[in-house]
């Protein structure tokens, strides 16, 4: 098996002290290596009818109110949804190779493959030999938006979905990389609503802001501010979730992100992760929702929009499969049914206290 090759050059992690990034992240009047590579590579598999729908002929509108959160009318695909296999009440499962994984995906459904390089040098490699350990960018084929793909870190090795720095390293690199500010990527844990358990990242490109990117929030103050390392949390969004900004180190933002995300998944706690801003900016946020439901906690009215509140969801990006909750969906409506996956007061404050004794041993 052969397939493009993007090596990404360690100009972030392989450097441990960098000016923040964020100011370099835009929309590009010409696009670059692996911005290019993506959405070719995307165009020629929707161009061959791989995709089980057209995503770009929804209907999508800005839900009037102060949130802007962004509805998309999209029957298709929950009709055509992989299922769940495996018991949302565990967020460490093991990885089960009888159950759907992403090595059973047709061959025309990879698109490339990304490695890290020696150096800081990027380069691409029109076909390249696919390795067992090789991070593959497969197409999804039930997509939410444009450009909509599947990052799957060492593929063949046929890893549990459990984020480790290492996974997240990769996905931050590969959204500085691809430096578009449309571009956006995330992670689902078990019990948050990852549908197939082999460790994977989404990612696509949205035009407009999601609502949670410029919500408003509040600075959570620490000893880590002295590294330029920022975190704040929400002020007033439906579900209360952790803001990560880079400072002068990305390695440190890092490692902080991704050992506080191995605690959650230590303590059974499912969560949900974005990446923005071309790696500059991570959202977390640790959810509840299919916990309450088998708890049977959660309302009908809910329930029936057969909403899953994912990671794009929990971003405001809300993907309804009937007409009638798309035409009568108001921001109050979508506030709710977002609130309803939010962390009460006091387990969120656990949350923080676990997040800031991280904090100050990485970064005091």
């Amino acid at each position: 098996l052969e397939l493009p090759l993007y090596k990404l050059g360690k100009r972030l992690f392989g450097n441990p002290r960098i000016v923040g990034i964020q100011s370099s992240c835009h929309v590009h009047e010409v696009q670059n290596d692996l911005d290019m590579l993506l959405l070719s590579q995307w165009e020629d598999r929707a161009s061959q009818g791989l995709l089980k729908y057209d995503v770009t002929a929804c209907e999508t509108k800005i839900i009037p109110g102060s949130y802007g959160f962004i509805a998309q009318l999209n029957a298709e695909r929950h009709l055509k949804k992989q299922l769940i296999e495996f018991q949302a009440k565990q967020v460490l499962q093991p990885f089960d190779p009888l159950k759907f994984n992403f090595t059973k995906v047709g061959q025309d459904e990879l698109l490339f493959s990304i490695k890290m390089s020696e150096d800081e040098s990027c380069e691409l490699i029109h076909k390249a030999s696919v390795h067992n350990d090789d991070n593959l960018i497969i197409i999804n084929i039930r997509p939410t938006e444009y450009g909509h793909v599947l990052l799957v870190p060492r593929a063949f090795c046929c890893l549990p979905q459990m984020i480790d720095i290492n996974s997240l390293e990769l996905a931050i690199e590969m959204a500085a990389a691809v430096n578009n500010c449309f571009f956006r990527i995330g992670y689902n844990s078990l019990g948050a609503f990852a549908t197939v358990n082999h460790l994977h990242f989404q990612a696509y490109y949205l035009a407009n802001p999601l609502p949670v990117e410029v919500a408003r929030t509040q600075c959570i103050p620490g000893d880590w501010q002295k590294s330029g390392l920022k975190i704040f949390e929400f002020v007033d969004y439906p579900v209360k979730g952790l803001l990560f900004e880079v400072g002068q180190n990305l390695q440190e933002m890092t490692e902080v992100v991704a050992t506080f995300c191995c605690s959650l998944q230590i303590k059974n706690m499912a969560f949900n992760l974005l990446i923005s801003d071309c790696g500059s900016r991570i959202f977390v946020f640790p959810q509840c929702f299919a916990d309450r439901h088998t708890r049977h906690m959660i309302e009908d009215d809910f329930l029936q929009t057969k909403v899953n509140p994912a990671v794009w969801e929990i971003g405001g990006h809300i993907v309804f499969n009937r007409n009638l909750d798309y035409d009568q969906a108001t921001e109050q409506f979508v506030r709710d049914l977002l609130a309803v996956a939010s962390l009460n007061h006091e387990d969120f404050e656990e949350v923080k206290c676990l997040l800031t004794g991280i904090a100050e041993k990485i970064c005091c």
